[in-house]
């Protein structure tokens, strides 16, 4: 059997405290209107319609800024999401604003930044 990438599995966000794990679980559960696929003692893990986000709370730090920058998320109606993010006390830090990336063909999309609970960056991606 040949080896084959099927796509990405999950993303995994630590947190350092179980208060932070709530307020996460909260985030991606309540405010991005995520569904829970399973959950366990110190984690939980969050459909995204083509992939997972993994929520854990088992260590101690939480890591600095590493070659990740951030990770997009599929959306339809970015406005109307980083509205409901803002009003929940959530920093967005660029946009919504209208983008085409000049590739062949290029990519014509609607997209915002925020910062996640754990400081993790998020970029909602609509793309048309």
């Amino acid at each position: 059997m040949a080896t084959e990438i099927l796509g990405i599995h999950h993303v995994s966000i630590k947190c350092n405290s179980e208060e932070l794990f709530a307020k996460t679980l909260r985030f991606y559960g309540e405010i991005l209107g995520l569904k829970v696929k399973r959950t366990w003692k110190e984690g939980a893990m969050f459909e995204t319609g083509g992939g997972l986000i993994e929520i854990f709370t088992t260590g101690a730090d939480l890591p600095g800024e590493g070659a990740v920058r951030h990770f997009a998320l599929a959306v339809h109606g970015v406005d109307d999401l980083a509205g409901r993010i803002q009003a929940a006390g959530y920093e967005i830090f660029d946009g919504p604003r209208d983008i085409c990336i000049p590739s062949d063909p290029p990519c014509k999309a609607r997209i915002a930044f925020c910062y996640g609970p754990v400081g993790e960056k998020i970029e909602l991606f609509d793309e048309h």
